[in-house]
């Protein structure tokens, strides 16, 4: 289906959906690494080939966005442009020329018994992806999700839906190129919101659900869902600027972990400062924030180096802001800023810029969070940068996935045990 669609009964659409995933999902899981490969090379000559195609879908639901009063961050999001076009291509390659995880036996080891035993690693089955205004999700989902031999139906937001159909146009037809059945990824193609709620119920069909988007979804689909999830909630991240830090760098890393976007989960929202590096970088930085428009909130030391600076409350500590204002707060030194990553962040993503290795050793033993870094932006934190070829999302639970969800993540393992006639004694 590849135009928006008015579906009269929802619960009925929803479930086809289901059962043709399920019946997919058989299908990739006797998938050849090579039909795989076949396939995701051939969405990525349909992305450049219709990139003028896909801009001007991407440009209807951009000019609804606008007409909503949506804000620039959303604007952001959601927009095509011909560059991301062509990263959305690359990431579909990049996904292709990955190892292929499935089937790959590890561990195997001989028993007394006689047996051995190893472990394979498998798809999850069919993922349903619930996500918000980036239309990259669909193409890099699809890529994911068919390398690692599993069917995906993707709900994307009512804002970008005309974007996403018609990135699935060229999905649907690498899959073709492959001979491999067109439900293996499947866009949901009504706006209407039922359609989130009949997926989050879909337990039969659906192995496991990836919410992406705003806090408020993402609380919908923990509140509602009857499937296990791969999530976070908040991207409350923070670069802590060390007294042994080398400025040049610190100044750089802050700068870029906040203004290259300031929409993303992995931008940074508080920056924290080593009080005796504070009058040297503090000044530098504000300047630049202030120049490029970014409304500043500060605890008093920060606000005594920077006048033009707000008073923080408490709040802002807590506050993922996914636009261009930052909290800054100048602390003692490394325990002080981990103690304060500890109370107020969300274990996503933290950074530390420091010359100092038994300092930088400490923050990334210390800190918990999917993500931790030394002397690099917060903005390095996503499955291409990784070289995962591309994220499902981030996780920052901590069981089966942490952190950019790549292929591994999407798999699971089994144990397979290998004999010649033994039995139990």
């Amino acid at each position: 289906m590849n135009a928006v669609t008015d579906i009269k009964d929802v619960r009925q659409y929803m479930h086809q959906l289901g059962r043709d995933a399920r019946a997919a999902a058989r299908e990739l899981a006797r998938a050849s690494t090579d039909t795989k490969k076949r396939a995701r090379f051939a969405m990525a000559a349909a992305v450049r080939r219709d990139a003028a195609r896909l801009i001007a879908a991407n440009a209807e639901d951009v000019k609804s966005a606008r007409d909503s009063g949506k804000d620039d961050a959303f604007v952001d999001r959601l927009t095509l442009t011909a560059k991301s076009v062509e990263s959305m291509a690359r990431g579909l390659e990049q996904v292709a020329s990955l190892a292929d995880p499935i089937g790959a036996i590890t561990d195997v080891r001989e028993q007394p018994t006689g047996i051995s035993v190893g472990r394979m690693r498998v798809p999850l089955g069919v993922i349903g992806i619930i996500y918000e205004s980036r239309p990259n999700v669909t193409a890099d989902a699809a890529a994911l999700c068919l390398k690692s031999g599993n069917a995906c139906i993707l709900r994307g937001g009512s804002e970008s839906v005309h974007s996403n159909l018609a990135i699935a146009a060229c999905v649907h037809e690498g899959l073709r190129v492959a001979g491999l059945p067109e439900a293996a990824v499947q866009v949901v193609a009504t706006p209407d919101r039922a359609a989130v709620g009949e997926l989050l119920t879909m337990n039969e069909y659906v192995d496991i659900i990836v919410p992406r988007g705003g806090k408020s979804l993402v609380e919908r689909v923990i509140a509602e869902s009857r499937i296990p999830m791969i999530k976070h909630l908040d991207g409350v991240c923070h670069v802590y600027i060390d007294d042994r830090a080398d400025i040049e760098k610190a100044v750089k890393i802050a700068d870029n972990a906040k203004t290259q976007r300031y929409g993303t989960c992995n931008t940074m929202e508080t920056l924290l400062v080593a009080k005796d590096i504070a009058p040297r970088v503090l000044p530098r930085l504000g300047k630049i924030y202030l120049d490029k428009g970014v409304e500043l909130r500060g605890d008093e030391a920060s606000r005594a180096l920077v006048p033009q600076m707000k008073a923080a409350t408490e709040d802002d500590w807590y506050a993922e802001y996914l636009a261009p204002i930052l909290a800054v707060r100048v602390v003692a030194g490394v325990d002080e800023a981990m103690e304060h990553i500890a109370k107020y962040g969300s274990q996503h993503t933290d950074a530390i810029v420091t010359e100092d290795k038994a300092r930088a050793d400490r923050f990334i033993h210390e800190v918990d969070s999917s993500s931790v870094m030394v002397n690099a932006s917060t903005r390095f934190a996503d499955g291409f940068e990784y070289g995962l070829g591309a994220e499902i999302g981030i996780s920052t639970d901590k069981l089966h996935a942490r952190g950019p969800v790549g292929l591994e993540g999407l798999t699971s393992q089994k144990y397979v045990v290998f004999g010649d006639g033994h039995v139990r004694q």
